[in-house]
Order: C-alpha cells, then sequence, then structure tokens
C-alpha cells in the first residue's frame, strides 16, 4: 500500500465498514418489519446485498492489508439499533412514519456507500489490489439499492400523508 495514503485509506474504510455494519442491521431490521407485507422480498433481496456489499469492503480491506477497527463497527451498530427506539406517533404498533424514516435513513446510508465506492475506484489505478471492474460492479450495485429506496419511500410518503 501506499504509504502517504497508507493510514488515510485504513481510516476511511474502517469508517465505511462501520457504517456498513448499520446499513446490514438497519436493512435486516426493515426486512424483517416487512414480514407477509408486499415489500418484504424486495426488502430481503435488498438486506442480502448489503450483506454483501459488506462483505465486499472487508475482501478490499483484506487485499489492501487494512487491519479492521471492530471498535468503530460496534459503536456505530449500537447507534444504530438505539435509532431504532424512537417514538413516531404510537406506542403500540409501527407506525407508517416508521418506514418512511427507516427508507431516507438507510438511503443516506447507500448514498455514502457508493461515495466510498466511486472514491475507491479514482484509486484504482494506484493500488493494484483494487478491481476496477468490481468496484464498477459494486456502484452499479449501490445506484440500484437507491432506486429501490427511492420507489419504497414515494410509496410509503403517499401512504403517510395520504392517509392522515
Amino acid at each position: 500500500m501506499d504509504s502517504s495514503a497508507g493510514p488515510f485509506l485504513a481510516i476511511y474504510l474502517n469508517d465505511h465498514l462501520a457504517g456498513a455494519a448499520a446499513g446490514v442491521g438497519r436493512s435486516r431490521a426493515l426486512a424483517r418489519a416487512h414480514q407477509g407485507r408486499p415489500d418484504e422480498e424486495r426488502l430481503r433481496r435488498l438486506a442480502g446485498d448489503i450483506a454483501a456489499d459488506r462483505g465486499a469492503l472487508l475482501a478490499i480491506m483484506g487485499s489492501l492489508g487494512i487491519p479492521v477497527r471492530r471498535y468503530k463497527s460496534l459503536v456505530v451498530s449500537a447507534a444504530e439499533v438505539a435509532g431504532r427506539l424512537k417514538f413516531n406517533g404510537r406506542l403500540k404498533e409501527r407506525s407508517p412514519l416508521t418506514d418512511l424514516v427507516e427508507y431516507e435513513s438507510l438511503r443516506l446510508a447507500v448514498e455514502g456507500k457508493a461515495a466510498g465506492w466511486r472514491t475507491l475506484r479514482l484509486l484504482a489505478d494506484r493500488f493494484p489490489d483494487l478491481d476496477a471492474g468490481e468496484l464498477d460492479t459494486l456502484r452499479e450495485r449501490a445506484q440500484s439499492q437507491i432506486t429501490l429506496l427511492e420507489e419504497l419511500h414515494e410509496s410509503a410518503a403517499a401512504e403517510v400523508f395520504t392517509a392522515a
């Protein structure tokens, strides 16, 4: 690894890994919350893709010789779980507003992930262990995830604000 970029790249990728851990948790919780509902399968596939993206990031870090700083993932994952404990207008059942906010949060996370893939793609010429084709595929998958989350968001917004 290039010594001038090494420490910063290690911090950067560990920060993205922490965000990926939170994204996996949030997407799986969202898929579980939609069991038996029309979007269940799409959310289950999304959660699987997000978990696979985290795996790809781990593999990239391994190929670059970047050590994983697990404490970052643990802290961010704990914050993600705590973030699910919010009052959205209903005490005993899931509020439709919860879906809307969770789609927005997850989309922000996926936008960040897409930016990370783009950044790594820019570095592919400097780091021979980075596979430009794989990074292009990961970026395209992130874009597909953004599109799906936008569709789900629009549907949830219509449900929340036309039913109110």
